[in-house]
């Protein structure tokens, strides 16, 4: 648990922190229950299907998706829609994050995802969305008596219940502690564990908000035959230092035009910040 002293992070006791908080710290995950109220959920709904409805796809990951499964996402939500800014400054959210990423902390995406039904189907691999931030060699095990730092958290609010049937995400408890991301022989192994943890089911009701680290090790698990799929908006916070990625980096940087065009390889764009989507913004 941290806050902000004379503009520095310093430690902060975490019997000062809510229990979802001190979960999310030490298992990786943790689940908020009924953080919205119907009307609330209403009015989510209106917009974000307005805005599928009208804005098409943004086709940041074509390389990687099909143009189906990328017609199911739509980016920078609180920009398109009022109601999605509001939601992503819950109180009880901003409550069980901000002792970990302090106060200071900001939206660093924010995609709603309606996945229609795929009955049977094997959905994600295995992955992390970041890091692993503190990467440790194979062997080696973060120690008990420290608590691991939090980076990035993503978050789920969910406007449609998510069951067992409808793949929700699934994730190992004290994996953001291994240092690594899981093994690439296993990535679609839906009974994977580490340190003899097994995968935990984050399913939800609509008004739900279910809270993930970065580095944990998560997918979305298999559906079953009755499949009704998944409408949540994701939201990701990261600390005050990591960068924006609402909108590619091609689209918004501080980067000059002649800089651009000075910029002739792979690496001297990423250096300059022109970095191609992938996670987060992709």
């Amino acid at each position: 648990m941290l806050k902000r002293t004379h503009g520095y992070l310093t430690s902060m006791a975490a019997d000062t922190a809510p229990r979802e908080a001190v979960e999310l710290e030490s298992e990786g995950c943790t689940i908020i229950e009924q953080v919205f109220l119907p009307a609330e959920l209403d009015r989510l709904r209106a917009e974000i299907d307005e805005v599928f409805d009208t804005l098409p796809p943004d086709s940041r990951a074509k390389s990687r998706r099909t143009v189906e499964a990328d017609a199911e996402f739509r980016y920078e939500m609180l920009n398109r829609s009022a109601a999605s800014q509001t939601a992503i400054g819950n109180p009880r959210i901003l409550e069980v994050i901000e002792p970990l990423l302090g106060d200071d902390c900001h939206v660093i995406a924010n995609t709603a995802w309606r996945n229609a039904p795929k009955p049977d189907d094997p959905a994600q691999p295995w992955h992390i969305d970041a890091g692993p931030h503190v990467p440790l060699p194979e062997g080696v095990s973060w120690p008990e008596d420290i608590p691991h730092p939090v980076f990035a958290i993503g978050a789920h609010l969910f406007l449609k219940d998510c069951i067992e049937q409808d793949g929700p995400t699934g994730v190992i408890p004290g994996s953001h502690k291994s240092g690594r991301f899981p093994p690439h022989e296993d990535i679609m192994n839906p009974n994977l564990t580490f340190a003899g943890r097994t995968p935990r089911l984050l399913t939800a009701r609509a008004g739900d908000v279910t809270l993930f680290v970065s580095d944990v090790w998560h997918r979305r698990m298999p559906t079953g035959a009755n499949d009704q799929g998944r409408y949540f908006l994701q939201v990701h916070y990261g600390r005050r230092d990591i960068a924006q990625r609402l909108q590619t980096t091609g689209q918004a940087n501080q980067v000059s035009a002649a800089a651009i065009e000075r910029a002739d390889s792979r690496r001297s764009r990423t250096l300059i910040g022109l970095h191609a989507p992938f996670f987060y913004d992709g």
